[in-house]
């Protein structure tokens, strides 16, 4: 794990103190607030890390830090610098300014548009220009200067670039040279430690023959950095790739699931694309995987005692205007899988990823990556298209990539999806069971402080005002039949006519009470939060059993957690009028579903050797989560609307 900072280091956009996470291919430390705007323009503009909360390799963290205190920042806010600019009336955001749209609009121009960074005089030919930077590149990188390689990385210059009279990269010059945090720059740029130089020698070879023996093991691990990371996501573990072994596959704890028609035809689509489409797929859903993690890490380390903030999770994977219109939509639909849906598509990349490696090819085809993708996503869903809603982010054309505008159409979409993600939580933060229990425990135990807290200061206000009528029953309710995550995304932009493919109870589909009129009457927050306490406690009994390897106990735990949502629903009219209260519920319920369903996969493990207990955990956890974010939700909404 990563150690903490220095104390004294301050955000590097609006120079709040002890900031938590790291931009780490800017260089750069920022607080909290300006976190939620980097992670909201894409892990192309700005791929961030908390450091405390996310295990780190250590040259990684020690790049970043030796960047942050040489000054990065710098590069980025070189015109800012000048007197001149002040005269101007341009300035950096300061701690106190808001987030939207203060601090946003600082940082896209900051990064996005690159608005403070030093200009090369205008040559006719770019090319030229790119070239001398990165033969500058190339000789600069066997120096322990990092600031410079940053600078002309920013400038333009190329971290794979061929030498065309050395016959090597940058990669083969500080691997020779034994420069790791070099090595470790130029990877976060896209160096590919297995390019071989004009002797057919890779980066590793030179590490080896130079008795550079840890930066020639950690160069194998960056080979390997997406299989690596696809696998630790889904089961905790990462391959030894000292002993030869360089892929872990995990195993599905109820393989009879998929062996259904749609997953087969999904795996063959796979296994038939091209070596650049697969690549494209797999970086992709390596994207996706950050995106959950660090959304977990997110949720889990903010001050749950604020509930309405300007800051949100990122829903979905933002455009990159670099990628066709069909791949950045074809992303976007990946934060729509649920664990299950995910996971299998994350086990076939790692399988089929070691076939290729292997040298077992298929015939290849253009198949589409997007027809994949539905292909998967199908497998538990049946959707009815209404066209007349943007499911996503706008997506710009292939000859549209105008940033302004796609930025301004995202955060539109964006406050539509909220914090309403179905995305599972999983790897940095909950994938190493014992340390994912604990932060699970705490973070619950937060929302349980919060809730009494609340509970304390609306008891008084709720003297003054009459109970809200309550509901008993929502056997026909509106929310009772929980949705997939597909019809879960779908519920803000209109979607009707939803076919359901999980059952609540397994007692058959519920059909809407359409006599019934939309109701805008809310239970009092106080009745809210009580019930929301009752859940937390249920949850924090589950995540005991599992943190003490008690199996046995997951089921009669997620029964009482599902006894403590229905008590909960039940308070909330049948067909409430509120959108964001009627997915909330969604999510509350269907989750509920979902962990009893985990649940019961336990129950085999004795009998059924091939089952992994360690992902069937992952799974409950995410789903008892997935329960207290729904209800946390619930009781922001129901606060927000009694107070008004």
């Amino acid at each position: 794990m990563a150690k903490r900072l220095r104390s004294s280091e301050v955000c590097a956009d609006c120079s709040a103190p002890d900031p938590c996470w790291a931009s780490i291919n800017r260089g750069i430390l920022i607080c909290d607030e300006c976190c939620s705007v980097h992670r909201s323009l894409g892990r192309h503009i700005s791929q961030v890390r908390h450091l405390k909360h996310t295990p780190w390799p250590p040259t990684l963290l020690q790049m970043v830090e030796t960047l942050y205190n040489n000054g990065a920042n710098s590069i980025w806010e070189h015109s800012l610098l000048d007197p001149a600019s002040v005269m101007s009336g341009r300035r950096k955001a300061g701690p106190q300014d808001k987030v939207h749209p203060n601090k946003a609009e600082f940082i896209r121009a900051k990064y996005q548009m690159l608005a403070f960074v030093h200009r090369l005089p205008c040559r006719e030919d770019d090319s030229v220009t790119a070239k001398d930077l990165s033969k500058q590149l190339h000789s600069s990188v066997r120096t322990g200067n990092l600031e410079t390689c940053l600078r002309l990385l920013s400038l333009g210059a190329q971290a794979n670039f061929f030498h065309p009279e050395k016959g090597n990269t940058p990669l083969h010059v500080a691997a020779k040279a034994g420069q790791t945090l070099q090595a470790e720059l130029l990877a976060v740029y896209g160096a590919d430690p297995g390019t071989q130089d004009s002797n057919g020698k890779t980066p590793v070879d030179y590490a080896r023959q130079g008795g550079h023996h840890e930066l020639a093991e950690r160069l194998v691990e960056i080979q390997y950095e997406l299989t690596d990371r696809l696998a630790f996501y889904l089961c905790g573990r990462k391959p030894e790739h000292k002993n030869g072994q360089h892929f872990v596959i995990p195993q599905m704890a109820d393989s009879s699931l998929d062996l259904s028609e749609l997953a087969k035809a999904a795996k063959k689509k796979l296994q038939s694309l091209s070596n650049h489409l697969f690549e494209e797929l797999a970086m992709d859903v390596y994207d996706e995987v950050d995106r959950r993690e660090t959304d977990a890490v997110w949720l889990a380390t903010q001050n749950h005692s604020t509930l309405v903030t300007e800051t949100t999770v990122v829903p979905f994977l933002p455009v990159n205007p670099e990628y066709s219109s069909t791949r950045n939509q074809g992303r976007q639909k990946l934060a729509r899988f649920n664990a299950h849906e995910f996971a299998t598509l994350v086990i076939d990349i790692l399988s089929d990823a070691k076939r290729r490696q292997q040298g077992n090819p298929l015939s290849g085809s253009k198949e589409n990556v997007e027809l994949i993708l539905k292909s998967i996503s199908n497998q538990h869903s049946s959707e009815s298209q209404d066209n007349d809603q943007p499911d996503y982010d706008s997506v710009a054309s292939d000859e549209d990539t105008d940033l302004e505008t796609n930025t301004a159409k995202s955060n539109r979409q964006k406050s539509l999806d909220s914090d309403l993600s179905d995305g599972p939580v999983t790897a940095q933060e909950y994938m190493q069971v014992k340390n994912a229990l604990v932060a699970s425990e705490v973070k619950i135990q937060q929302l349980m402080k919060v809730n009494i807290n609340l509970s304390d200061e609306l008891r008084i206000m709720q003297k003054k005002a009459s109970k809200l009528e309550k509901q008993s029953s929502v056997s026909e309710g509106d929310y009772d039949n929980p949705t997939t995550p597909l019809e879960l995304e779908e519920t803000g932009s209109g979607r009707k006519g939803r076919q359901r493919s999980i059952i609540w109870q397994g007692e058959g589909s519920i059909p809407e009470d359409t006599d019934t009129a939309p109701s805008s009457s809310l239970p009092s927050t106080e009745d809210v939060i009580r019930k929301t306490e009752q859940i937390t406690k249920n949850i924090q009994e589950l995540l005991r059993a599992a943190q003490e390897n008690k199996h046995d106990s997951y089921i009669p735990c997620s029964e009482r957690i599902h006894v403590a949502v229905t008590e909960m629903a039940a308070l909330f009219p049948k067909k409430p009028k509120s959108e964001l209260v009627r997915t909330s519920l969604r999510l509350l319920t269907s989750s509920a579903y979902r962990l009893q369903s985990e649940c019961k996969k336990t129950l085999p493990v004795e009998s059924c050797p091939g089952t992994d207990i360690q992902l069937v955990t992952q799974q409950v956890i995410q789903c008892a989560y997935d329960i207290a974010k729904a209800a946390k939700q619930l009781v922001t909404i129901t606060t927000k609307e009694n107070n008004n």
